[in-house]
C-alpha cells in the first residue's frame, strides 16, 4: 500500500511539447511502498486510462531515473519518473497521400524537413487529410506511432502558416529519444519573427502562462498571474529595426501551442499579418493612404504570420553527435523584409 505521507510529500510538474504530449514529471517521496508505477501514475495523472499508460510504456516513454522501465515496473523512493502520452485523437483513419517534402536531412533514425506554408502537421477536427503526416506515411513504412497513428514520427510540430525546420523520427527509439530532449528542453530552436512595433530593448524575456483563450477556442491566451495554463518562457532578440515593424529571433524555452505569436500580442506587438492575434491590421504607422497602401502591399506578399524556423538543433539518438540546421526564410518572407527595408530608407531620408 501506498503510504499517506507518500501522497502528501509527492512533487510533480509538467510540460508539453506543442501539445503533442502529455508530459509529467514526478519526484518519489521517501516514504513510499513498492507499487507498480502504472498504477502509480493513474493515481497521479488526471482523467489518464491505464491503455495510454500501458501504450506509453510499450512505446519506452515510461522513463525511471532516465531509463525506460515496463509497466509492472515497481516504484522506490527517491525514484524521478517521466512518462510522456500522446494528447492526440486516436480514431481517425490516415491515407497516405503524395505531397511533396522538402528534406533538408536524411538517415536511418531521422529526417528534417522544411515545412511549406499552409500545411497543417497532424490530422485532426477539419483536417483529416492532406497534412504532413499523410505525405510521411506515403513515403516511410512503419513510422513510430507511439499507439496514435495521427501523429506518425512527429515529436514536435509548427502552425499551418508558419514555415521552416522539423525533426521526424523513422524508429521508436528515435522517437523516446528525440521527445525526450524537448521534454528536457535541450533542443536548440530558433524562430525568425517579424513583429509590429519597435521595441524599447534590444532584447528580452516574455514570461505568461499561455492556456486555451476563455472566448475563443481557436485561440491561445496568456495569464500572467499563473493561476491557469501552462509556464510559457520566450527569449526574444532585435536583428533589424524598420520604424514601425522589428524582425526578431526569438528563443522557445518552453513550447506551448502559438507561443511566439500569443506572448507578442501580449506586449501589444503581434507578429505581422497574424489574422488570429491582430496583426492583420495596421498596429504601428502613419495615417496617410500611402502607408495604408504600402501595407496591403505587403499583406498581399506574405498572405500568413511572419514567422519562420530556422535554426534547429538535436543530439542525434543514435550517434550522440550534435547537429545543427538553418534553412533562409522562404520567398514571401524575405521579399517582405526587402519591402520593409526599403520603405524605411526611403523614410529615414524623409
Amino acid at each position: 500500500m501506498e503510504t499517506k505521507a507518500a501522497e502528501n510529500e509527492f512533487e510533480a510538474d509538467s510540460n508539453d511539447n506543442d501539445d503533442l504530449y502529455e508530459q509529467y514529471r514526478f519526484k518519489v517521496d521517501k516514504g513510499q511502498d513498492p507499487f507498480r508505477v502504472d498504477k502509480f501514475l493513474i493515481n497521479r495523472i488526471v482523467n489518464i486510462s491505464r491503455s495510454r499508460i500501458q501504450t506509453a510504456a510499450k512505446a519506452g516513454q515510461i522513463l525511471v531515473n532516465e531509463k525506460p522501465v515496463k509497466s509492472n515496473y515497481r516504484v522506490k523512493p527517491h525514484d524521478v519518473i517521466q512518462v510522456m502520452v500522446s494528447s492526440l485523437p486516436e480514431e481517425i483513419s490516415i491515407e497516405p497521400e503524395d505531397i511533396p517534402l522538402e528534406i533538408i536531412y536524411e538517415d536511418n533514425d531521422l529526417l528534417v524537413i522544411n515545412k511549406q506554408p499552409g500545411l497543417v502537421v497532424h490530422p485532426g477536427a477539419g483536417n483529416k487529410n492532406g497534412t504532413l503526416v499523410n505525405g510521411l506515411m506515403y513515403y516511410y513504412d512503419n513510422l513510430p506511432t507511439s499507439g496514435d497513428i495521427t501523429r506518425g514520427g512527429l515529436v514536435h510540430r509548427l502552425d499551418k502558416d508558419t514555415t521552416g525546420l522539423m525533426v521526424v523520427a523513422k524508429t521508436q527509439i528515435a522517437l523516446t529519444k528525440l521527445a525526450k530532449q524537448f521534454f528536457d528542453r535541450t533542443i536548440k530552436r530558433r524562430y525568425m519573427a517579424l513583429a509590429w512595433g519597435d521595441f524599447d530593448e534590444d532584447e528580452g524575456t516574455i514570461e505568461g502562462n499561455i492556456g486555451r483563450h476563455p472566448r475563443n477556442r481557436f485561440k491561445r491566451a496568456v495569464f500572467p498571474d499563473g493561476d491557469e495554463g501552462k509556464v510559457a518562457i520566450t527569449h526574444y532578440k532585435v536583428l533589424e529595426r524598420f520604424g514601425y515593424v522589428t524582425l526578431l529571433e526569438c528563443r522557445l524555452e518552453t513550447g506551448r501551442t502559438h507561443q511566439i505569436r500569443v506572448h507578442m500580442e501580449y506586449l501589444n506587438h503581434p507578429l505581422f499579418h497574424d489574422v488570429t492575434y491582430g496583426g492583420d491590421r495596421i498596429v504601428k504607422g502613419t495615417v496617410y493612404t500611402k502607408y495604408k497602401q504600402f501595407v496591403d502591399n505587403c499583406f498581399a506578399i506574405m498572405p500568413r504570420q511572419a514567422l519562420h524556423a530556422y535554426i534547429l538543433g538535436f543530439v542525434h539518438p543514435t550517434s550522440g553527435e550534435f547537429m545543427e540546421f538553418e534553412q533562409a526564410a522562404p520567398s514571401d518572407f524575405s521579399d517582405l523584409l526587402n519591402k520593409w527595408r526599403n520603405y524605411f530608407k526611403y523614410i529615414s531620408r524623409a
